[in-house]
Parts: C-alpha cells; structure tokens; sequence
C-alpha cells in the first residue's frame, strides 16, 4: 500500500514559489512520460485498477506499474501498488502496438498479475494515452518531497506529494510551511490519471 499526502497548488507563480523555497534541497528532476492501458473489454478499469508505463528522462528508463483499489480523502492517498523495470524499448513497441504485451508478458511479473489476476491481455490490451509530468525531488526536513508539474493535453496542473507512513504528520507540516510562505493549496481530490481520463483540469 503506497501512502501519500497530495497538496494541490493552484497555478504556476505557486509552484514556481515553492520550487524557489526548496531549492536549497534538491536532489533531481526526472521528466516522466505515462502511459495507461487496460484490457480490450476494460477488464481492469471495471476493477478500478490501472495499468501505467512510466518512461523516465526519454528512454533512461521504464517501469511497469499495476495500481489499485485507490482512495484519494483530505489531501491522503491510498494505493495498492506494485511495480516493475521494464526494457524501454520493449515498452516502446507495446505503446506503438499494445498487442506486443502478450510476447512479454510471461516474463514480467506486473503484466502476468494483470492477467492472471484481472483477466487482462486474454483479448489483448489498449492503449488509453497518457500525459508528461516534471517531478522534481527534494530532502526537506527528513522529508522526500515531490513538485509535480503534470502537462495534459488540455492544460497543467501543479501539485506538491510526499509518500510516508505517518501522513498526518506530513500534511501537518506542508501545510504549515505552504500557510506559513503565504502559498495557496488545496487538498488534491483526484489522482493524475483520473484527471487525465476527465479530460479537464480540476476545479
């Protein structure tokens, strides 16, 4: 179960805001292409799962990824997720022709969960899209902060992410050091695929 507190920032002079504020603390900055798929017959949306691609800097990297049964409450989210590398241009063929998820997907452990689990791939896979994000990381305070700057094709969003196992306390201190700089948030209320699959940025 992957725990996070998601703050939502609500334009670019905020998340530019904190960007300076925690400059300091950098570590990296990743560009990240996702990309979901489901089954032909929407064998695990029907589930509320997920099946994402995530591409790092171009073709660096990519890692598979099978997300579930997902609940996003006061700016906390909750996921089982379960994830695994990939070869990148093995991934890039099945984005250009998902049916070359079934020549694979005996050897990768997250595509064999998505069938053997959900029935996923029995009919062959579809692509749904997806959206780039740069995620730039840094060690605040003991802390593992994420600044996301999510580009869709219908506009941007911004959003601050910690993953802990004490999210109470982390919201806690976000929200004193984003009030405390006089920067705007909001509690996220939707996850980014599910922004993505509105097709409109959040209100």
């Amino acid at each position: 179960m992957e725990v996070e507190v998601k703050l939502r920032l609500p334009d670019s002079a905020a998340h530019q805001k904190v960007s300076d504020l925690l400059s300091p603390f950098h570590l990296k900055t990743h560009l990240q292409e996702n990309i979901f798929f489901d089954g032909a017959s929407s064998e695990l949306s029907s589930k509320f799962a997920i099946l994402r691609l995530r591409f790092y800097d171009g073709d660096s990297l990519c890692v598979v990824s099978l997300k579930a049964k997902a609940t996003l409450i006061g700016g906390i989210s909750r996921v089982e997720e379960d994830e695994e590398p990939i070869d990148p241009s093995i991934a890039r063929a099945c984005v250009s022709e998902p049916l070359r998820f079934g020549s694979v997907i005996n050897s990768n452990r997250i595509l064999k969960r998505a069938r053997d689990e959900f029935g996923c791939g029995d009919k062959g896979f579809v692509c749904l899209g997806g959206f780039r994000n740069v995620r730039v990381v840094y060690d605040w305070e003991g802390l593992k902060l994420e600044l996301d700057e999510s580009q869709y094709d219908f506009g941007t969003s911004y959003e601050i992410e910690c993953e802990s196992a004490d999210p109470e306390m982390v919201k806690k201190k976000l929200e004193e050091f984003l009030t405390g700089n006089g920067i705007p948030y909001s509690y996220s209320k939707l996850s980014k695929f599910a922004v993505f699959r509105s097709g409109k940025l959040p209100e």
